[in-house]
C-alpha cells in the first residue's frame, strides 16, 4: 500500500502544493534538452506536456464550468500521509519493522489512546495493542502479507468534554481519567492490519539517534525545508539534533516518500509516467497499517437485540411450560416421570406436550403429543389440544374415540396446524397398555427381562387431517415392565432416517435403570440432547413396578361372578364384607364398603345384563368397588322424588364415595365404579 497515490478531496492540499513548489523552485535547475535553455516543471506533480495533466494546451480556451467546478477531474498527487490518514474518524496507526515501531498515529487515535513517541517500539509504546490482542496478529500480518481482522474489541475511551487520551491502557503514561477529569465510557472497535510498504529514510547527518520512516507524524509538521543556524551554533550541537534539524529531517523524508511514489493519474487522462532516476530504486521498509473502525453503535444495538430475544424467549418457554402439567398425577399402580426440553435458542419453541390422566378405578391415561412449526401459536394450538384431551379423558372413552374427537377439534382450531399424539391408557386388572397413535412415534415397552418391543404403525394420521376413522390396540405391560413416550425431537436428526433413532432409542433404553426421572435424564443424554439441540423435547417414562414383601400385602385384588337372580344382591354383601375384613380395613369403612357394593348390584340386576361381576381391589391409597354387566347404558345421578321407589341408588353411592364413574367396555357393556380413600398411615 502506497500512502501518496490515495486519493481525497481534503483540505490543505494547496499549502502542500506550494511548499513542494517552493522547495522545487530552490533545487539547481539542468540545462534543456539540446542544450538550449529552458526550465523544467517546478515540481514532481508537474509535466512537461499538459496534455498528460488533461491541462489545456497554451492559448487554449479554459475548460468548461459544470456547477462552479472543473470538468477535470483533479490529481491528488500532492496530499500527504497527514493529508488523508489525519482527517479520517478511525483509529489510524502504522508501524514498521519486527519490532512494529511507531511510525504515526492519527488525531483519532490520539484522542483514545493519548500520545505516542515516533520510533518507539508497539510493546513498550502501544500497550494497548498487546491487551487487544494485536501484536500477535501484525507479527503474522509481516509474515503472510496478508490482511488480518479482529471484530468488536473493546476499547474504553473518554466521553465529550474530557481531555484527549484521559483514558489510556496501563503504562502509556497518560492522564488517568481521574486526574483529567474525564467520564469513562467504553467502545468497540473492528481491528483491521494491513501490510504496507514505506520508504526508508536516507541516512542522518547525525547518527545518535535513529530516525523514524518517512510517515512520522512529524512529517505533517510546516517546519522550513533547510536547517536554519549558523556553523558555530551547528558545530555547538555535534552528535545530537536540534528542533529545526529534525523538523527539516522529517519533511526531507515525506518528500523522499512522496517522490518514491508513482502519482496517480486524473481520470480520463490515461496512466501516469513513473518518474526516473534514482528514487525508483530507493529502498523499502514492510509495515503495518492498523486500522480501527468504530463499531460501538452495531455492538450495542446487538446485544440490545440478543438481550430482546432472551426477553422473548424466556415469555415463550415460561407460556410453553404453563401449558406443561405444572406436577404430574401419580397413579397407584405406575411410577411416571416426565421431562421436556426447549430446542435452541430463539424464541420459537415448540408444540410438543404430554399429561398422566388418572380416569379412577385405578386407570391411567398417558398422553403424548406434538404440534407441528413452531413459535407462540404452535403453542397456543398445543394448549387447547392438552385441555380438550383432559376434557374428553373424563368421558372415559376408548383411545381412538378420544382420538377421533381431537382429531376434528385440531381442524376447528387451525387448518393450517397438524399434529401427532399417542393416547394410551393403563388398567392395572389386565396388565396391558391400549393406546391409539395419530401419525405419532411408537411407544417402546421393556419387559421384566429387558427385551425391548415398539408398538405397531400409527394407527390413523395425524391430527386435523380429517375424514379418517381411528382404531385402538394394545401391548402388555405387566409388573417389572416400563415405557416410553416421546416427541421426534428425540430422535430425529438432519444426516439420519428418524428410524434410526428410534433403533438408537431401543439400545439405550434396554440398558436403562433406575427411577422414572433417572431414566428420563438418561434417555437425554444418551441421545445427545444439550442446550444447542434444535428442537423441542418431550419424553414420557412409566414403570409398572413389581411388589414384593410388605408393598405386596398393600395392593388385592378379589372377584365375584354374578349369574343374576334374587340370591346375586345377599352373595355380593356377604362377598364384599368378607373380603374387606381380610383386608383389615376399619369397621366404619368394611360398612361404607358393603353398602356401596350392595348399591352397584342392585342397579345392575334392574337396569343390566348378565354376565355381571363383582371385583374389590385395595391399592395403598384408595379402596376400588366395580361391576360390570353386558348392558352398554351408562347410569346418570338423577333427584329421586319422595314417592319414587327407584333411582335412589347411584345418589347414595356418589354421596358415601369419595368418587364415582362409568364407561363402556371394549367387549360391549359397561363398568360402573367407585372409590373410597384410605384414611392415612
Amino acid at each position: 500500500m502506497n500512502f501518496t497515490r490515495w486519493s481525497a478531496r481534503l483540505p490543505r492540499t494547496q499549502r502542500r502544493t506550494a511548499a513542494r513548489a517552493d522547495r522545487a523552485a530552490r533545487r539547481p535547475q539542468p540545462a534543456a534538452a539540446g542544450g538550449g535553455s529552458g526550465s523544467v516543471p517546478a515540481a514532481r506533480g508537474e509535466r512537461s506536456d499538459p496534455s498528460d495533466r488533461g491541462e489545456p494546451p497554451p492559448g487554449a480556451a479554459a475548460p468548461a464550468l459544470e456547477d462552479g467546478l472543473p470538468a477535470a477531474v483533479p490529481t491528488l498527487d500532492g496530499l500527504s500521509v497527514h493529508d488523508v490518514l489525519g482527517q479520517v474518524p478511525a483509529l489510524v496507526a502504522v508501524v514498521y519493522g519486527p519490532d512494529h515501531r511507531i511510525a504515526y498515529v492519527n488525531d483519532s487515535y490520539t484522542a483514545i489512546f493519548g500520545a505516542r513517541t515516533p520510533g518507539a517500539s508497539a510493546r513498550q509504546a502501544l500497550p494497548e495493542l498487546q491487551e487487544l490482542g494485536l501484536l500477535p496478529l501484525m507479527d503474522q500480518v509481516l509474515r503472510s502479507g496478508r490482511p488480518r481482522t479482529v471484530k468488536s474489541r473493546r476499547v474504553s475511551r473518554t466521553r465529550a468534554g474530557a481531555a484527549p487520551g484521559a483514558e489510556t491502557a496501563a503504562g502509556s503514561g497518560a492522564a488517568s481519567p481521574a486526574s483529567a477529569g474525564g467520564r469513562v465510557r467504553h467502545g468497540y472497535y473492528t481491528f483491521t492490519c494491513s501490510p504496507i510498504e514505506m520508504a526508508a529514510p536516507p541516512p542522518a547527518p547525525a547518527p545518535a539517534v535513529a530516525p523514524a520512516p518517512a510517515v512520522t507524524p512529524a512529517a505533517a509538521s510546516s517546519a522550513p525545508n533547510s536547517t536554519s543556524g549558523s556553523a558555530p551554533e551547528a558545530e555547538a550541537h555535534t552528535g545530537t539534533r536540534t528542533e529545526a534539524h529534525a523538523e527539516a529531517h522529517v519533511e526531507a523524508h515525506a518528500e523522499t516518500v512522496a517522490d518514491a511514489a508513482a502519482p496517480v493519474a486524473a481520470p480520463g487522462t490515461g496512466p501516469a509516467p513513473s518518474m526516473p532516476g534514482p528514487r525508483a530504486e530507493q529502498p523499502r521498509l514492510r509495515g503495518v497499517l492498523v486500522f480501527g473502525a468504530d463499531v460501538t453503535d452495531q455492538v450495542e444495538a446487538a446485544e440490545r437485540l440478543r438481550a430482546s430475544e432472551r426477553l422473548q424467549r424466556q415469555a415463550a418457554v415460561t407460556l410453553q411450560r404453563s401449558l406443561l402439567p405444572q406436577e404430574l398425577e401419580q397413579p397407584d399402580d405406575l411410577r411416571v416421570a416426565a421431562t421436556y426440553q426447549p430446542g435452541g435458542t430463539d424464541a420459537a419453541v415448540g408444540g410438543d406436550w404430554y399429561d398422566v390422566i388418572t380416569l379412577g378405578a385405578g386407570r391411567t391415561a398417558l398422553v403424548i403429543g406434538d404440534v407441528m412449526g413452531r413459535g407462540v401459536r404452535a403453542a397456543a394450538v398445543m394448549g387447547q389440544l392438552r385441555t380438550a384431551v383432559r376434557a374428553y379423558a373424563r368421558l372415559d372413552l376408548p383411545p381412538h374415540e378420544v382420538l377421533q374427537l381431537l382429531d376434528g377439534l385440531a381442524a376447528e382450531i387451525d387448518p393450517s396446524q397438524i399434529a401427532t399424539c399417542v393416547y394410551a391408557v393403563h388398567d392395572p386388572n389386565e396388565n396391558r397398555l391400549v393406546y391409539a397413535s395419530a401419525g405419532h412415534l411408537p411407544i417402546l415397552v421393556r419387559d421384566p427381562d429387558g427385551t425391548v418391543s415398539r408398538a405397531a404403525e400409527p394407527t390413523g394420521p395425524p391430527l386435523g387431517t380429517g375424514g379418517w376413522l381411528h382404531a385402538s390396540a394394545s401391548l402388555p405391560f405387566g409388573p417389572g415392565s416400563s415405557a416410553v413416550l416421546y416427541t421426534d425431537g428425540l430422535v430425529e436428526r438432519r444426516d439420519k432416517d428418524i428410524y434410526e433413532g428410534v433403533a438408537a432409542l431401543e439400545r439405550v433404553f434396554a440398558g436403562a435403570t433406575g427411577t422414572p426421572q433417572v431414566m428420563c435424564d438418561r434417555l437425554i443424554r444418551a441421545l445427545g440432547i444439550t442446550a444447542e439441540h434444535d428442537d423441542d423435547v418431550a419424553v414420557l417414562v412409566l414403570q409398572h413396578p413389581a411388589r414384593t414383601g410388605h408393598d405386596a400385602e398393600l395392593f388385592h385384588n378379589a372377584a365375584l361372578d354374578l349369574l343374576g337372580g334374587v340370591e346375586a344382591a345377599p352373595r355380593a354383601r356377604a362377598f364384599a364384607s368378607g373380603v374387606l375384613a381380610s383386608w383389615r380395613f376399619p369397621m366404619e369403612l368394611r360398612d361404607l364398603g358393603v353398602l356401596a357394593a350392595s348399591e352397584l348390584v342392585a342397579n345392575s340386576l334392574q337396569h343390566g345384563v348378565p354376565p355381571m361381576r363383582l371385583r374389590l381391589r385395595r391399592t395403598d391409597r384408595r379402596l376400588i368397588i366395580e361391576v360390570t354387566d353386558g348392558d352398554e347404558h351408562l347410569p346418570r345421578r338423577r333427584r329421586a322424588e319422595p314417592a319414587d321407589e327407584a333411582g335412589r341408588g347411584i345418589s347414595i353411592v356418589a354421596t358415601i364415595a369419595s368418587s364415582w364413574g362409568s364407561r363402556r367396555t371394549p367387549g360391549g357393556g359397561k363398568a360402573v365404579w367407585c372409590e373410597f380413600a384410605l384414611p392415612a398411615g
